[in-house]
């Protein structure tokens, strides 16, 4: 890679993208053989600076920096000097001023990481900016996609869930789209973003129109924190008219991968039976998420 930051997938070439997926595939080979301790981040520092509450995104980014040698400092802009008025371009200079190599950032307003990107000298990792891009969790997804299936070009990617607020359906369709998937899509109509179509997706009426020959089906987190009401009347009756059963996965290619990014909401999304299947990679996804984000460090370093 030679950029200097992450900051979305829409923005990365097929080759950058297939890049990283190589060495995340080397590093989670690597992390299965208990290699914890790597030098390619030696005598470099990491800043976690996140505005918005995080625990797997933090601790996959935090363990991927110690398991590089890195020194990393974790920041929450509610203990920060946020609190007292202090701007997030004067929070950037003064993580330069101390030297720091990289700033992995989450905030809730999209286009944050970029602003913060263009002011500081250290290598910004974009962890989620409001409803714009998740990045590294698409990258992990598809990692654990090549993984289970040996490409990403041919597949069909089925996701399903609160489409509206997800960064990660877009960081997903932008990644998947360029290295040749299929992707397709379903949500309640007050879920789905109105010009999501011409982004490459194809928006299905039906869940099972959605599902239908897919070789991966990616649950959505309902984002009840970023909802004002009036999407749908319950979560029961998500479930029950929006959510990915048994009868549903009968649609989709035999043994289709079931994902989700995770934290999943049980018998919402998708039902307990399909998230503890045997055709189940969203533990595997968690792993997959530590690699990618090692990879993504060491390839921004020019390592």
């Amino acid at each position: 890679m030679v950029r200097k930051d992450l900051l979305g997938l829409r923005e990365c070439e097929a080759e950058e993208i297939d890049e990283i997926l190589t060495e995340g595939l080397d590093m989670k080979r690597l992390l299965k053989q208990n290699g914890k301790s790597l030098p390619y981040l030696r005598d470099k520092s990491v800043t976690i600076l996140f505005y918005e509450n995080s625990t797997r995104t933090r601790s996959s980014f935090e363990l991927a920096a110690k398991y590089m040698g890195a020194k990393v400092v974790n920041i929450s802009a509610s203990s920060s000097s946020v609190q007292k008025g202090e701007t997030l371009v004067d929070t950037g200079k003064t993580l330069d001023a101390m030297r720091n190599d990289f700033i992995v950032m989450r905030h809730p307003m999209g286009g944050a990481p970029r602003l913060l990107a263009e002011t500081v000298k250290a290598h910004v990792v974009n962890a989620g900016d409001g409803m714009n891009e998740h990045p590294t969790q698409a990258l992990l997804d598809m990692l654990t996609m090549k993984e289970n299936f040996g490409k990403i070009e041919g597949l069909k990617v089925a996701i399903l869930g609160d489409i509206r607020h997800s960064r990660v359906a877009k960081s997903n369709l932008f990644g998947l789209k360029k290295l040749g998937a299929e992707v397709t899509m379903f949500a309640p109509r007050t879920l789905i973003p109105a010009e999501i179509g011409k982004l490459g997706t194809k928006v299905c009426s039906s869940r099972e129109e959605a599902v239908e020959g897919a070789d991966v089906v990616m649950g959505l987190r309902i984002q009840l924190e970023r909802q004002h009401g009036g999407n749908f009347p319950s979560l029961g009756e998500y479930a029950r008219y929006y959510g990915v059963n048994d009868e549903v996965m009968k649609y989709a290619k035999k043994g289709a991968l079931v994902m989700h990014p995770g934290p999943v909401n049980r018998g919402v999304e998708l039902t307990s039976g399909l998230i503890d299947g045997e055709t189940s990679r969203i533990e595997e996804q968690v792993l997959s998420g530590v690699a990618v984000r090692m990879a993504v460090l060491k390839l921004l370093c020019g390592e």
